[in-house]
């Protein structure tokens, strides 16, 4: 019985896996992000029980990386993954910051690991979990135990619970994974226009895209509406939509 119950996961993921990568409708529909190029862009917004993976270019990936994520888990539970190495180099996390930024304090979890293994170790007991909203998954460096494999391995236990993951980098170079998306990340000037400090903005790049384009954009967190704006600091990058992120022929890397 254990196995048969098994075998129909793996198949109910493979499915899943399959309609995602011929681009057929899921049940899960994407999660806007607010900016509605962006939102063009990814078809609708961030699609849920997938792999995006958001590359440090300096400071300010984090921010983003932790506004993707509460956007994906919504009103249920966001998960924090991390070496409890990383927080001495880059920082913990304010419960008073998130506050301040629309998230909920009470609504995330976080899990300090002794190194990269026991964090993706985590990442796998907590995407069994449907009930959990959103992971955030933060690597440093580039790690063994993170390879190809590792990586299908997250994106097929996403598919089957419906777990959005949000992979953090720091340090690294992008190697072949499996993630549905991929940015590159810094923070750029707030508009001069703000009379404090303004809101936190953002020079993302969509670098990768299995189901379509690429695009680069000015981006700042509207916290009164928990969503992402265009940054009004100028010129603001035009996003390229007609370029795809790999030829056809290099789809499975």
């Amino acid at each position: 019985m254990i196995e048969h119950i098994m075998n129909k996961r793996a198949k109910l993921a493979e499915l899943r896996h399959s309609l995602a990568w011929h681009d057929l409708p899921s049940d899960r529909p994407p999660v806007p992000l607010g900016n509605k190029a962006v939102d063009d862009l990814l078809g609708g917004g961030l699609r849920p029980g997938a792999l995006h993976e958001i590359f440090a270019r300096g400071w300010g990936a984090g921010g983003f990386a932790v506004l993707l994520a509460l956007l994906a888990a919504g009103t249920k539970t966001l998960f924090w993954v991390r070496p409890d190495y990383e927080a001495m180099e880059y920082g913990v996390l304010s419960p008073r910051g998130l506050l301040e930024l629309g998230g909920d304090p009470r609504r995330l979890v976080m899990v300090k690991a002794r190194g990269s293994a026991d964090a993706l170790s985590a990442a796998g007991d907590i995407l069994a979990c449907p009930h959990v909203g959103a992971l955030l998954l933060e690597l440093e460096g580039a790690p063994k135990c993170l390879d190809l494999v590792a990586s299908r391995r997250l994106v097929l236990a996403a598919e089957e619970s419906g777990v959005t993951v949000v992979m953090l980098r720091a340090g690294a170079n992008p190697e072949p994974s499996a993630a549905l998306t991929r940015w590159q990340v810094a923070s750029a000037p707030s508009s001069p226009m703000e009379d404090d400090w303004g809101n936190p903005v953002f020079d993302a790049e969509l670098v990768r895209h299995r189901l379509g384009g690429l695009g680069r954009f000015l981006l700042t967190w509207n916290h009164e509406d928990g969503c992402f704006d265009t940054a009004d600091i100028g010129t603001v990058v035009a996003a390229s939509f007609h370029r795809q992120a790999y030829p056809q022929a290099r789809c499975a890397v």
